[in-house]
């Protein structure tokens, strides 16, 4: 085996990640890792965890928040322990979840309408399987964000639409 030409010591960390990708790209993600984290910043390696209260702090009653469901991640749990913490319960009747589904749309509007006059949360669970219903969602949140509470919240969640490569 013959060495490197070169002195691999004296590169930049930019020209040793060209020379890991050429020989050792197994390696390349733990390299970038290291070499973002010291160029940018361990926040840009390092997610930190979700914060459901400040994201609540930046709504309003005329905002729904909007979850795009993955793998793995369900915000039902967020939602609803920050819900406890504002006394925004099940029990109390101001937090409602509604799993969408066929037939869903006359209980989810009503509830939508109920607690935006009285104030409280609704979770609308899975709504890409309600498309024809959401202009109608659309249009009622859009004419009661003029005159809702100032405890409501609609939170909605959905899965991503399916990925299309056209060429």
């Amino acid at each position: 085996l013959k060495a490197c030409p070169g002195d691999f010591s004296k590169m930049t960390e930019f020209k040793r990640l060209l020379v890991l990708r050429a020989l050792r790209p197994d390696r390349l993600l733990g390299a970038l890792r290291t070499y973002v984290g010291n160029e940018l910043g361990q926040g840009f390696v390092m997610q930190p965890p979700y914060d459901m209260k400040a994201t609540w702090e930046e709504t309003s009653p005329k905002t729904p928040i909007f979850f795009v469901l993955f793998p793995g991640v369900d915000p039902t749990n967020w939602v609803e322990d920050l819900g406890k913490t504002m006394n925004i319960t099940e029990s109390n009747g101001l937090f409602i979840n509604i799993s969408m589904g066929e037939g869903q749309e006359n209980p989810a509007a009503e509830q939508v309408k109920r607690l935006a006059a009285q104030g409280g949360w609704i979770m609308l669970q899975n709504i890409h399987l309600m498309q024809h219903w959401l202009p109608a969602l659309e249009r009622q949140l859009e004419e009661i964000g003029e005159t809702a509470h100032e405890h409501f919240r609609c939170f909605l969640s959905a899965e991503p639409p399916p990925f299309s490569y056209q060429k």
